[in-house]
């Protein structure tokens, strides 16, 4: 037999083909801190992408994932249920407000995208209603799937295919600092009223309480409860994108928390299994569930993954919650974003800084140019922290687990780095 001659490779998304042939490999990962194939070690700054929310290597969630591999791998979810995700479902009912009680398990946040969004349209058909009008950010970020992509513009994302139903985009009013101030507020909120008004009745508006991809911009105070009132107003359905701020990452268990108001669907991804494996959910109002009976076709939803509330990833979310109780993660994480957020926003007289900007465990960084962040991430790595730049803007989200030495460890690199940039310009 003849060896083979073929060649073949990983082909990774979002990364440029003739960048991916000898780029950073990670191959350990522990606590904070992530190891690369040539023996460094890292503090992960960026482990808000997998929300890492009880560290990486945690022994409670890899003993969860053994467990329940040796007791039932999974079931097909429209044939059975199995305990791990009644009660994974029992205890996101328990943790979120209002009557939020009917929960979709499945594997991605664009699969959870997907579903709020034919949940909600489905709704308006189950009582008699025809609304599609969808309302969201231009700067939005909600999944790459090719519904969940239609509702961003941001340049790398947006969709070159027409939605199959309208979709309205509200573009930032101000830039991020100035987003921040009473007059900030009233512009958001008055281009919202505008897209509402606009055209035939909204069926829902989707928003993230914290633009992630979207250049980690902070919406102002009291923004998220004057969107639930407007909505209430036209009658329009309020969802809330969790994936990337739920389960402690601002502060809070869920983002909107800080609002304390209580949208009618919540998407949630990432955290929701500490990032160590696959899973999603939405969770929605019984009132909505409720007219699921009129659906013409199943008299239920017609949308589902076979893998969807995977035994084994119900199991390990059901120990995140454990874990982040015991541990009391959700106050570490507004403590040490706090003191992260306090430490870096010294970097802000500092000329190639023009906004330093956070909420709980992320933390962005403004940088003048795409150039200037590049430079400064590249050189925060070097120095032992890895950070994230997207489009001039720096993000940090270390894992929730983060300590004091941590957080002194990540001000004192990514300071230094910033310095480094500077005197390489």
């Amino acid at each position: 037999m003849h060896p083979s001659t073929r060649t073949s490779s990983l082909w990774r998304p979002w990364t440029p083909i003739t960048q991916q042939a000898g780029s950073l490999r990670i191959v350990e990962a522990l606590g904070n801190r992530v190891r690369d194939v040539e023996g460094n070690w890292y503090l992960d700054g960026i482990s808000g992408v997998l929300n890492a929310s009880c560290g990486h290597g945690h022994p409670r969630l890899i003993e969860a994932a053994t467990r329940q591999l040796q007791q039932l791998v999974h079931y097909d979810p429209m044939v059975s249920s199995h305990d791990p995700a009644e009660t994974l479902a029992a205890r996101l009912a328990e943790l979120l407000p209002g009557d939020l009680n009917e929960t979709v398990l499945l594997n991605s946040g664009s699969e959870a995208t997907e579903a709020a969004l034919r949940i909600a349209l489905q709704y308006w058909r189950n009582i008699g209603e025809h609304r599609d009008r969808v309302i969201t950010f231009e700067a939005a970020y909600h999944g790459t799937t090719f519904l969940s992509q239609q509702l961003s513009k941001l340049p790398f994302t947006v969709s070159e295919w027409t939605p199959p139903f309208p979709i309205e985009h509200v573009a930032l009013p101000a830039a991020p600092r100035e987003l921040r101030t009473e007059e900030g507020a009233d512009a958001l909120i008055a281009a919202f009223a505008r897209a509402l008004e606009a055209g035939p009745p909204a069926a829902a508006v989707m928003v993230e309480p914290l633009l992630g991809l979207g250049g980690c911009v902070v919406l102002p105070a009291g923004f998220l409860a004057r969107l639930r009132e407007l909505c209430d107003r036209h009658g329009a359905l309020l969802i809330l994108d969790e994936v990337f701020c739920g389960f402690g990452r601002t502060g809070r268990m869920f983002g909107f928390e800080h609002e304390g108001i209580t949208p009618d669907l919540v998407t949630m991804s990432k955290g929701i299994s500490g990032g160590y494996v696959p899973l999603a959910a939405v969770t929605v109002t019984s009132r909505i569930k409720e007219t699921f009976v009129r659906e013409p076709v199943a008299q239920g939803l017609r949308y589902g993954h076979t893998t969807g509330g995977h035994a084994v990833a119900s199991a390990v979310g059901n120990t995140v919650l454990d874990v982040m109780a015991d541990e009391k993660l959700v106050e570490n994480a507004a403590a040490q974003g706090n003191a992260l957020l306090e430490g870096l926003r010294k970097l802000g007289t500092n000329p190639l800084i023009t906004d330093v900007r956070g909420l709980g465990l992320v933390v962005a960084i403004e940088a003048d140019t795409p150039e200037s962040a590049a430079a400064i991430a590249e050189a925060s790595a070097r120095a032992g922290v890895m950070t994230r730049a997207e489009r001039g803007v720096i993000r940090i989200a270390p894992p929730l687990t983060l300590t004091d030495d941590d957080t002194a460890e990540a001000v004192a690199k990514i300071s230094g780095a910033v310095d480094v940039a500077l005197a390489r310009r």
